[in-house]
C-alpha cells in the first residue's frame, strides 16, 4: 500500500525522529517538515515517539530506540546498513498502522536519506541558494516497497572556497554580517541536500575556527567533515599563522621545527572533538 506522505484530504503524516539521534539527523528532520509544508501547504507535527497514524520514522542504526526496536521485532530489514559508510534505506512498514520509514547507516546516511525524500517530493537542493523552485502539488505518496541507497563511491565529496574575496566574503557579509556560522549553515544544508560531506572553507583572509567559534561546532552538528586547504595543514589556517608570526617564528622547518610543531598540536588538539580529516 502506497504511503500518505501528505493525502488527498490535507492531511500529513507526523515525523518521529527519536530525541537521541544525532543533532544533525533532527535538524534534518525538521527540514523536512518545513520541505513537505513547501510542497503540500500542511506541515506535519512532529514526535520523538510513535503515537499517531500514518508516521514517518527516521534514524540512525545504533542510535535511534525507534529504528533498533522495528530491527529487533523483525519489521525493518538493515542488512543494506549493517557496517556500511553513509547508507541509507526508505521502506514501507505493511500492517494496520502506515508507517515509512527512513533508516541510515550512521548519522549522514540518515541526513541523505531524510534530503532525497525532500528531493522526490520536489524541493531542489537550490531551493535557497539558487531559489529553484518548488513544485507544488495537493497530495503526496510513497510507493509502497523499499529503496537502499548503497555506499557512496567516493569517500569525500564537497567544495573548496578559496579567493573569497570579493564575491563570496562580499555576499556573507550582505546576508549575514561576515563569514560566520551562519553563513556556513546554508552552505552545509546545501552539501547535504548534494549528498556531499565534505568542506574546505574560506582562506585567503578568513581563520575559519578562529573568526567564529561558533562554526566549527555549527559544522559538527550538521554532520559536515572539515579539511584545510592545500597550504594549511592540520587544522590550522593560514591566517592564524600570520596573527601570531612573531611567536611562532619563521615558516620554515629547517631552523623553527619546534615551535611549528607546537602551532600544528594546537590545531589538532583544539579540533579533535570534531570531524576532521
Amino acid at each position: 500500500m502506497d504511503f500518505p506522505i501528505v493525502d488527498m484530504v490535507g492531511k500529513a503524516a507526523a515525523i518521529i525522529c527519536d530525541e537521541n539521534d544525532f543533532k544533525g539527523v533532527r535538524r534534518a528532520a525538521t527540514d523536512l517538515a518545513e520541505d513537505i509544508s513547501r510542497v503540500c501547504g500542511v506541515k506535519p507535527r512532529q514526535a520523538d515517539r510513535v503515537s499517531v497514524s500514518p508516521s514517518i520514522i527516521v534514524g540512525t542504526l545504533g542510535k535511534s530506540r525507534l529504528i533498533d526496536d522495528l530491527v529487533e521485532k523483525g519489521s525493518l530489514d538493515v542488512s543494506d546498513l549493517r557496517g556500511k559508510w553513509e547508507s541509507f534505506c526508505i521502506t514501507t512498514l505493511e500492517g494496520d498502522t502506515p508507517r515509512l520509514v527512513i533508516a541510515g547507516s550512521d548519522r549522514r546516511g540518515t541526513i541523505f536519506g531524510i534530503y532525497e525524500l525532500s528531493e522526490q517530493l520536489g524541493v531542489s537542493p537550490w531551493y535557497w541558494m539558487a531559489d529553484a523552485p518548488v513544485k507544488k502539488r495537493v497530495s503526496a505518496y510513497v510507493a509502497a516497497g523499499s529503496y537502499a541507497s548503497g555506499e557512496p563511491k567516493v569517500k569525500y565529496r564537497g567544495i573548496f572556497i578559496n579567493d573569497e574575496w570579493p564575491s563570496f566574503g562580499t555576499w556573507c557579509g550582505n546576508q549575514f554580517g561576515g563569514i560566520n556560522h551562519k553563513a556556513y549553515e546554508k552552505i552545509f544544508e546545501l552539501l547535504l541536500r548534494l549528498k556531499a560531506n565534505y568542506f574546505w572553507p574560506a582562506m585567503w583572509a578568513s581563520a575559519f575556527n578562529e573568526d567564529d567559534p561558533l562554526s566549527p561546532q555549527t559544522a559538527d552538528d550538521y554532520g559536515i567533515v572539515m579539511g584545510t586547504s592545500h597550504h594549511e595543514p592540520m587544522m590550522r589556517a593560514h591566517k592564524e599563522y600570520t596573527r601570531r608570526r612573531d611567536e611562532v617564528g619563521p615558516w620554515d622547518y629547517s631552523v623553527n621545527a619546534r615551535r611549528l610543531d607546537r602551532f600544528f598540536r594546537e590545531g589538532l588538539s583544539r579540533n579533535r572533538g570534531y570531524d576532521i580529516s
